[in-house]
């Protein structure tokens, strides 16, 4: 496994990017999301690139989100087979949420209820069952 990142929501995202220029961090790429009407942006300290934490603003605001929402988002982790991880997981009792039913991405939670976001290595997996008929199960 490889740890690729940490999401945290925004409300105001210059304020926040200002917040953590403070700390020292920079902007090190952004993703702009017309269809889905948000923006994230990576921000990792200098020469560090591979620690990034991901800010995540919704353009409309969060007033949409579950009443479970927080503004810490996931940990996200590389993994290099998505299938073989879940089935792993679920072999030992752990609730896939989200499972990977496009061979990309999966999202389990924490037993403290954190968020963990799972994505393929590489190019996404050929679909598959039996995750390819599953459904969410909770929040993720």
């Amino acid at each position: 496994m490889k740890y690729l990142h940490t999401m945290v929501r925004v409300k105001e995202l210059d304020t926040s990017m200002a917040f953590y220029r403070l700390l020292g961090l920079e902007e090190i790429r952004r993703h702009d999301s017309e269809q889905g009407r948000f923006t994230l942006v990576f921000m990792a300290p200098p020469g560090q690139p591979d620690c990034p934490i991901e800010l995540t603003w919704n353009w409309d605001g969060d007033d949409g989100l579950p009443a479970d929402s927080r503004h810490f988002g996931h940990i996200a982790y590389a993994v290099d087979d998505i299938y073989a991880k879940c089935q792993h997981l679920l072999d030992n009792g752990v609730v896939i949420n989200r499972p990977p039913r496009d061979g990309r991405m999966a999202f389990v939670r924490s037993p403290d209820n954190v968020s963990i976001e799972l994505l393929q290595s590489g190019e996404p997996l050929p679909a598959q069952e039996p995750w390819a008929s599953m459904g969410n199960t909770g929040h993720w």
